[in-house]
């Protein structure tokens, strides 16, 4: 990767058992914490069923992108997973056994059967369907796995993780310490926000695309609530570049109270 501009960070999130409810998705939020500890933030996610031509025309659009992609779930070996063959068909590459991924998974086997689970034979037919785990699309690199050491896969800007936190995780904070810590801190960017009472949102707006005019680099939000834990309000903000999104906030804040907005709860 070159040059200064940033390119956009999305997720996604594989595995039927994500759509139906089965599992609960935890990697959206611990993904969003670690982007913002190294000063990068989200631009996207998708979450995708285990289905090969959904994932392959999802993906396909996706290596089209200059985007850097996160794709947690269904890299294993068995028939419900099926991230790795449809990102070959997207790529129209063929799979094929990577040889460090050969290598590591065979290191994997021979720790299991030291404590006794196992066998260190790479031939028998269980360990020959662990080393399905290490069949890559054609040119891509690994990514490390210091819990089991079963390797992700690396291509095209997009990294390919198993959907286990325990093991995702790691392997998403050395990617981003690794390929991407060019990117890291680059921008300073802040996010500022205020309540305000009695003030409808119709109200607000035109305030909030005037802000947007005059501060072309600051985003403007509002987020109403419908008082469910006291008074009606809204959370009105703005996030960007420190000395313009100071600016920007006191213009909100002003707005917001000629406009009949009060910042403090009304007495009940």
């Amino acid at each position: 990767m070159t040059g200064k501009a940033i390119p956009k960070i999305r997720l996604m999130i594989i595995g039927d058992e994500i759509l139906s409810g089965r599992r609960q998705d935890k990697h959206f939020a611990h993904f969003v914490d670690l982007l913002s500890q190294r000063g990068m933030h989200l631009g996207g996610a998708e979450f995708l069923p285990d289905d090969r031509d959904t994932l392959a025309e999802a993906l396909a659009r996706s290596f089209a992108t200059p985007d850097i992609v996160f794709c947690c779930g269904g890299i294993g070996a068995t028939p419900d997973d099926q991230t790795r063959q449809a990102a070959a068909q997207a790529l129209g590459v063929e799979l094929a056994l990577h040889p460090e991924a050969e290598r590591l998974i065979a290191e994997r086997c021979a720790d299991s059967a030291q404590r006794g689970q196992g066998s260190a034979d790479m031939s028998i037919p269980e360990n020959q369907q662990r080393l399905q785990m290490g069949v890559f699309p054609v040119g891509s690199e690994i990514v490390p796995n210091p819990y089991n050491k079963i390797p992700g896969f690396f291509i095209r800007e997009h990294t390919f993780m198993p959907g286990f936190p325990v093991i995702a995780w790691p392997m998403m904070a050395w990617t981003l310490d690794t390929r991407y810590r060019h990117f890291q801190h680059q921008v300073v960017h802040v996010e500022h926000s205020f309540l305000v009472f009695r003030l409808p949102e119709s109200r607000i707006t035109p305030a909030l695309e005037e802000l947007e005019q005059r501060w072309p680099g600051i985003k403007a939000f509002s987020l109403p609530s419908m008082g469910e834990t006291g008074h009606p309000h809204i959370d009105l903000g703005v996030k960007g570049e420190p000395a313009a999104a100071a600016e920007a906030l006191a213009y909100l804040r002003a707005e917001a109270l000629r406009l009949g907005g009060e910042l403090t709860p009304p007495e009940k």
